[in-house]
């Protein structure tokens, strides 16, 4: 199958030889994506803030991909904190609400220090179904 890498233009993606998403078929796969803006590079101190950038900065990907936030079957959310979750609730549900993919959340250190959350995610876009890309 042919496959179409997508960059959001972060510096992390050229730094660590990664792509923001990739593309095969009717599936598109999102790297962590945190709450830079990626076009500005500023982060806020705020998790809640981050946590609405990463979900900006996930439908912009999947945008790119012919994809959208509606066909995310998959989501691993890191918190640098795991007491965060409780303030990220209302954000998850305000964007997933009416997904509700299978998700995971976890603890972990985080490569930048100023980053609270990373958000990965996996989408299937029944539209594409057959297709190559």
């Amino acid at each position: 199958m042919d496959r179409r890498n997508i960059s959001s233009g972060s510096r992390f993606e050229e730094e660590g030889a990664y792509s923001r998403a990739v593309v095969i078929g009717p599936w598109t796969f999102l790297s962590g994506c945190s709450g830079f803006d990626y076009a500005t590079g500023a982060i806020s101190s705020d998790v809640v803030q981050q946590a609405e950038q990463a979900f900006r900065n996930i439908a912009a990907a999947l945008a790119t991909a012919d994809a959208k936030l509606g066909e995310v079957v998959r989501l691993s959310i890191i918190l640098q904190n795991a007491n965060d979750y409780d303030s990220i609730k209302p954000v998850l549900r305000r964007h997933l609400e009416d997904v509700r993919p299978a998700t995971t959340s976890w603890q972990a250190d985080l490569v930048d220090k100023r980053m609270k959350i990373e958000i990965e995610a996996t989408a299937y876009s029944h539209h594409r179904e057959g297709r190559l890309d």
